[in-house]
């Protein structure tokens, strides 16, 4: 039992190892604001579908999309008939990503057209939020997010925040908390910021704390208001 826990300890320094001379030779990506910049000229010339945009954003597209996704969710943008789509979207990406597999959508969700409007509002009102992810991400602790087993687990807990986008939960921060995650994990991701990926799931921790406490107080108040229909 020992040898094989000095086996398997082996096997991740090797892995870790093999991610951090990967992340050394990974050429720099362009920055959030010139990813954006492409669709937004994209954009002047007519109606964007999700297709487009993955065709648009290149080879960083399914992760970038991931964060725009995830964007509207932090905003008080409404998004009749898109929250679904969006969030599902989210799952599946995050899905495929999990299972190690290349990242891919319905053709019904790739033809989805955006709302010619939808993207400057969008920006209107997450434009700072990408700008301090802008400037916050830089590669840091960059083997968490090369290290292929540990890339599966930050999909699994992005898609456990994207299911939680599809509840219909009608109560302030409920998106906010898994929009934030995978804002966070994706964009660290992006930008080979393990830093911000652990933040990411410290603020899944914090949205589980908050859902709690959310529940036991929807109980007390169930309780309070029997006790005082029934005069107990």
């Amino acid at each position: 039992m020992p040898k094989k826990r000095r086996l398997l300890r082996e096997q991740l320094r090797e892995a870790v190892r093999e991610a951090r001379r990967r992340a050394a030779a990974r050429p720099v990506g362009k920055k959030l604001s010139e990813e954006i910049t492409g669709l937004k000229d994209r954009f002047a010339l007519g109606p964007l579908t999700l297709g487009e945009a993955v065709v648009v954003l290149q080879e960083r597209a399914w992760t970038l999309l991931l964060l725009l996704l995830s964007l509207p969710f932090i905003t008080p943008i409404p998004l009749p008939f898109l929250s679904t789509p969006f969030g599902l979207a989210i799952a599946l990406i995050a899905l495929r990503l999990m299972l190690g597999e290349k990242p891919w959508l319905p053709a019904r969700l790739l033809a989805k057209p955006l709302p010619p409007g939808f993207f400057g509002t969008v920006l209107k009102f997450s434009g700072r939020v990408l700008r301090v992810l802008e400037n916050f991400l830089q590669p840091r602790l960059s083997w968490l997010a090369e290290t292929p087993g540990l890339i599966r687990a930050h999909a699994a807990m992005m898609l456990l925040a994207s299911l939680v986008l599809l509840l219909p939960l009608p109560v302030p921060f409920t998106n906010a908390f898994p929009a934030w995650v995978i804002l966070l994990i994706a964009g660290g991701l992006l930008e080979r910021d393990g830093v911000a990926i652990a933040l990411g799931y410290v603020v899944g921790a914090s949205g589980v704390a908050f859902f709690y406490l959310l529940g036991e107080a929807a109980v007390k108040l169930v309780e309070f208001l029997k006790a005082w229909l029934t005069g107990g």
